[in-house]
């Protein structure tokens, strides 16, 4: 039995602070897209704006800027 993900996501990031992704958990089309758009093991990402409740936020990875939902957010595993 494989023990509960506990490491940080993406949207507990602060603004203004950078993390390294880890890990990109979910599984088809909404995986594949969050590969697609750069967001891939070994990439660092800059928090760089949340909207006033959180959805969505702004982030710089690989030198462009990317809008992501709060759920899209949370299947990215950063340290």
């Amino acid at each position: 039995m494989d023990k509960p993900d506990s490491s940080l996501k993406l949207n507990q990031i602060k603004v203004g602070r950078s993390a390294t992704i880890t890990r990109v958990l979910g599984s088809g089309s909404l995986r594949q897209r969050i590969l697609d758009m750069g967001l891939t093991k070994g990439t660092t990402v800059t928090i760089r704006k949340m909207a006033p409740l959180g959805d969505p936020l702004e982030v710089t990875v690989r030198g462009y800027e990317l809008s992501l939902r709060k759920a899209e957010a949370a299947c990215i595993c950063v340290r």
